[in-house]
C-alpha cells in the first residue's frame, strides 16, 4: 500500500516490520542564555520568551564539528542497542551542517565509531531531517537489504549563524540524537507509517545564499554575509503551522486513527507558537505534546531524537505508546512519522 509521498513499515509482501531499537542524544556543555544575547544584539529575554519559547541553547566550542556530536550520540545509541559498531550494516546523516562539503559526515561518523561493515551517506533536508533519516534507515531494514541501520540527525548551527542578526541568532543550538533501527520480532511494537513531501517554491523563505556552486565563497558573498542563515519569518510560520497539521492529519487518515489514538505528539522544535497552533489544528491535547525548545533552541535535525530522550526521561514514552513524529524545514520539506515505541 503506497501513496505519491508515504508508504506502510507495517505491510507488504517482502517488507519486514521494524523497530527504534535504540536512541541516545548529545548536546555540548556550554550554555548560551537569553542573557547573554541581550548583551550582543538589540533584544530581550522577555522578547526572546515569548516569540519563541526558548530560555537556553548549547553551543559548540571552537573546532567541535558535527561529526563529533554525531559520534559520541552514535556510540551510546550502539551500546544501548547491545550491538558492536561492527554490526552496523548502514549510517545515514541528517545535518545541514556538514563537517565539509566532502567527504560526507557519514563518512566521518563511521570512521569515529568504528562501524567498519557500514555504509552510508548524508541526507539534506534541514529541520525535516531526522524524520527523513528515519523512514530511510528503516525501508533499509525493511527490505531485508540490512539488520541494524543508524540513524542521525546533527547539526551545529551556531557555524552558520549570524550574532548580529537578533532575528536569526535566538533561535538556534547544537546537538546531535542518534536511534539503531532494527527488525521487530513477533507482535513488537514498531514503525507504522509515514509521508514526506516538499515544496520548492518555498526555498529563498530559509536558506544559506552562499558558499555553494550558484554563489561560490568569494569576497563579495562575505562582505554581505550570505553564508549565514536567511529566514523570512513570517513565510515560514504560516507555512509550518498549516502544512504540520496537513501532513499529520493525512497520515491519521491513512491508518484510520484521530487525534484521541495518539499517545504523544513530537513535533520539530523551531518555535513554541508553531507546535501549539499545529497541535490544535490537529485536535490533540495539551498533555499529549512534547515541547523541550526552552532548553536547546532549534538544534535542526536534533531535536526531535532530543525531544524523544526527554520524554523517556519524564516517562511520558513507554513501550506501546502510539507516537506521532513531524517536521517542518527549509526546502521547503515536511514529514510526519507513525510509530508505536518499542523500549
Amino acid at each position: 500500500m503506497k501513496n505519491r509521498n508515504g508508504g506502510r513499515l507495517e505491510s507488504g509482501l517482502t517488507a519486514r516490520r521494524v523497530k527504534i531499537s535504540s536512541l541516545a542524544t548529545y548536546v555540548p556543555p556550554r550554555l548560551l542564555t537569553n542573557a547573554d544575547l541581550e548583551s550582543m544584539v538589540d533584544t530581550t529575554e522577555e522578547w526572546i520568551l515569548r516569540r519563541t519559547g526558548i530560555k537556553q541553547r548549547h553551543i559548540v566550542d571552537s573546532g567541535v564539528a558535527s561529526s563529533d556530536l554525531a559520534a559520541k550520540a552514535a556510540r551510546l545509541a550502539i551500546d544501548r542497542a547491545g550491538l558492536a559498531p561492527s554490526d552496523i550494516d548502514f549510517i545515514v546523516v541528517a545535518t545541514t551542517t556538514p563537517d565539509m562539503f566532502f567527504p560526507s559526515t557519514a563518512c566521518l561518523v563511521q570512521t569515529k565509531v568504528g562501524a567498519t561493515n557500514a555504509w552510508g551517506f548524508d541526507l539534506g533536508a534541514a529541520c525535516s531531517g531526522f524524520t527523513y533519516a528515519l523512514t530511510t534507515g528503516a525501508q533499509m531494514v525493511a527490505s531485508g537489504a540490512h539488520d541494524h541501520a543508524l540513524v542521525i540527525g546533527t547539526d551545529v548551527m551556531s557555524s552558520i549563524i549570524d550574532y548580529t542578526d537578533r532575528a536569526t541568532c535566538v533561535l538556534f543550538g547544537d546537538g546531535a540524537g542518534a536511534a539503531v533501527i532494527s527488525p521487530a520480532s513477533g507482535n513488537e511494537p514498531g514503525l507504522i507509517d509515514f509521508a514526506h513531501e516538499i515544496d520548492g517554491s518555498g526555498g529563498p523563505a530559509l536558506c544559506m545564499p552562499a558558499g555553494g556552486s550558484l554563489l561560490p565563497a568569494s569576497h563579495e558573498t562575505v562582505d554581505k554575509r550570505l553564508h549565514y542563515v536567511h529566514q523570512d519569518g513570517p513565510a515560514v510560520f504560516k507555512f509550518a503551522v498549516r502544512k504540520t497539521s496537513e501532513i499529520c492529519q493525512r497520515l491519521l487518515e491513512q491508518n484510520n486513527l484521530t487525534s484521541d489514538d495518539i499517545d504523544l505528539f513530537v513535533s520539530h522544535q523551531a518555535n513554541r507558537r508553531i507546535i501549539e497552533g499545529a497541535a490544535q489544528h490537529i485536535g490533540l491535547e495539551k498533555s499529549k505534546i512534547v515541547i523541550n525548545i526552552e532548553s536547546y533552541g532549534n538544534t535542526t535535525a536534533a531535536t526531535i531524537p532530543l525531544a524523544l530522550a526527554d520524554a523517556l526521561k519524564d516517562k511520558r514514552l513507554v513501550r506501546g505508546s502510539r507516537v506521532l513524529l513531524t517536521s517542518v524545514g527549509a526546502g521547503f520539506t515536511v514529514g510526519a512519522v507513525l510509530l508505536r515505541w518499542s523500549f
